[in-house]
């Protein structure tokens, strides 16, 4: 973005706005479909085990089912988690929604912010803010490539707002 001379950079101006969210599981719908289908296929498989004396295995089998619901319903629940990142000039604001709905707010100065991501991304590289020695991890949930598309908007958001501050 190319700002005339005449151009003046307000400290309030919003410079990136992003909500960073898991990709969501399937729908409620699908996810009972697949557990009853599970289900439909235990039940036969206790049923020949019982035909043929074998009865204790039956509750392994129920076991099963209610470990997958719980998996479920862990997956639906993390998909609510979501970071709310919020730049201007003089502030880059971070507020991190978890599945419960606790909320925490970070805030730092953009002049002094680095990112750090690894290029190209792997299964395993964060996504770091770094200030003042300490660092601060985003994006954790989303996939390797969407993480580093995120860093570079990121990256070329705090340079606008390192220009906008201080007018170089």
């Amino acid at each position: 973005m190319e700002r005339s001379a005449a151009y003046t950079w307000s400290m309030n101006e919003t410079l990136l706005d992003a909500v960073l969210k898991p990709a969501p599981p399937m729908s409620a719908r699908a996810l009972g479909f697949i557990l009853a289908v599970v289900a439909a296929i235990n039940l036969a498989f206790a049923a020949s085990f019982i035909a043929r004396g074998a009865w204790p295995v039956m509750p392994f089998l129920g076991l099963d089912v209610a470990l997958l619901a719980l998996a479920f319903r862990a997956a639906h629940r993390a998909a609510k988690r979501q970071e709310h990142i919020v730049l201007t000039p003089s502030e880059l604001s971070i507020l991190r929604r978890s599945a419960r709905g606790e909320e925490r707010r970070d805030s730092l100065n953009p002049y002094w912010v680095r990112v750090s991501m690894d290029d190209p991304p792997e299964h395993g590289s964060q996504l770091l803010l770094w200030s003042h020695g300490r660092s601060l991890r985003i994006g954790a949930f989303l996939p390797p490539v969407e993480r580093a598309t995120f860093a570079g908007q990121l990256r070329r958001a705090l340079s606008l707002a390192k220009s906008a501050r201080f007018g170089s």
